[in-house]
């Protein structure tokens, strides 16, 4: 059930005495605090009382192994077709010939603590890829990690960890992700009952897929922006590999030890001796060479952008898979996504069995080297 919006303390504050707005605004700060259903209403509440349990145990490892298959693909791999000894010395898809291909940088644990690495780390590279196959024209496509919690629990993952593989294997057997303006995300998943998501339904259904609200009630959408994927694959323990991968087709997720991470404060992160035991995804967007000589990975983490250096870390040497970064990699090639939409009304009534115009992705492993790709040009 759906909780009606009572917003006539707004007038009522402005309409009567001192001491009975005073009242007022007391009653009405109680309805708000207690109208879980309503987001935006439960920001406001904990911005006043942050006095719930949450878990922060920095040894919890975010990373799960579910039993999906590690790859499903057919095209040929960009390592086949190019040269590593053509690679650049350096190379970063935020900064690509003074164009940025990336996407937004976020943090998983807003609004609510969740281990969700998985998630952010790989749809970040997926929607990465998008923009690249867009050359970064119009606004962002952003995926929704949320729908992935609610509905991906089986065979991606919860707050509670998650596989970047699975992920890729659930939106390629559903066929889609939705947009995240669908489904923002949330921090929440069925198995957790921290901060405020046991007041929240996350089960998977139509209204947790995609919906809209009015003042009176929400409506589930049914037909609405997505991307799909169309093939995906892991690479372990090999550099060259990762390096073709990541020039050719765009950011990939990686798996790391997260905990020495926590302290970061910038500068590259050398420390070959560090465990290698893996806990966390980020997402690798490029690599650079540092004074001395030895490379390093440069990588995107979800942690917000007041960590590290703006939400990003460097990780070398190359090659000595420090903090187990080149253990793991997946990627994955975007199928298609909804460049234009058939226009609904704001309350979605008429949002049913509408049609959308879709782009088909171009994968470069069909078509062109890497090395020819006209981004690098």
């Amino acid at each position: 059930r759906e909780t009606k919006m009572d917003y006539r303390y707004q007038e009522e504050l402005l309409s009567s005495n001192s001491s009975r707005r005073r009242w007022l605004w007391r009653r009405s700060l109680l309805r708000r605090l207690f109208a879980f259903e309503s987001l935006i209403l439960i920001f406001s509440a904990l911005s006043l009382a942050s006095a719930f349990v949450v878990d922060n145990d920095p040894s919890n490892n975010e990373i799960k192994r579910l039993g999906t298959a590690a790859n499903e693909y057919t095209s040929p791999l960009p390592i086949s077709y190019t040269d590593v000894n053509d690679l650049p010395e350096s190379f970063d898809w935020g900064n690509v010939g003074g164009v940025s291909y990336l996407t937004r940088s976020l943090n998983q644990h807003l609004p609510n603590w969740c281990g969700s690495c998985w998630a952010h780390g790989s749809l970040s590279s997926l929607a990465d890829r998008i923009k690249i196959a867009r050359e970064a024209a119009g606004v962002d496509v952003a995926l929704s990690i949320q729908y992935i919690l609610n509905c991906g629990g089986d065979v991606a993952g919860s707050c509670h960890g998650g596989s970047a593989s699975g992920l890729y294997e659930f939106v390629k057997r559903i066929g889609f992700v939705p947009f995240d303006t669908c489904m923002p995300y949330l921090a929440c998943s069925s198995d957790l009952k921290n901060g405020f998501c046991e007041h929240f339904d996350t089960t998977c259904s139509k209204m947790n897929t995609c919906r809209t609200c009015t003042r009176d009630k929400c409506e589930e959408i049914t037909t609405f922006p997505n991307a799909t994927v169309a093939e995906y694959g892991t690479i372990i323990h090999d550099t060259d590999m990762i390096k073709t991968e990541l020039y050719a087709r765009g950011p990939v997720a990686a798996a790391i030890n997260g905990k020495p991470l926590h302290m970061y404060q910038g500068g590259i992160f050398n420390d070959t001796g560090a465990d290698k035991h893996t806990t966390h995804i980020v997402s690798i967007v490029g690599w650079g060479t540092d004074k001395t000589g030895h490379e390093y990975w440069r990588v995107r983490n979800s942690w917000g952008q007041y960590w590290g250096e703006m939400g990003f870390a460097r990780i070398g040497p190359i090659g000595q898979n420090v903090l187990g970064i080149e253990s793991e990699v997946v990627w994955a090639t975007p199928g298609s996504w909804t460049e234009h939409n058939r226009p609904c009304f704001v309350d979605g009534s008429n949002c049913k069995n509408n049609t959308y115009s879709v782009r088909q992705y171009v994968d470069p492993s069909n078509t062109v080297g890497a090395s020819d790709n006209p981004r690098h040009r």
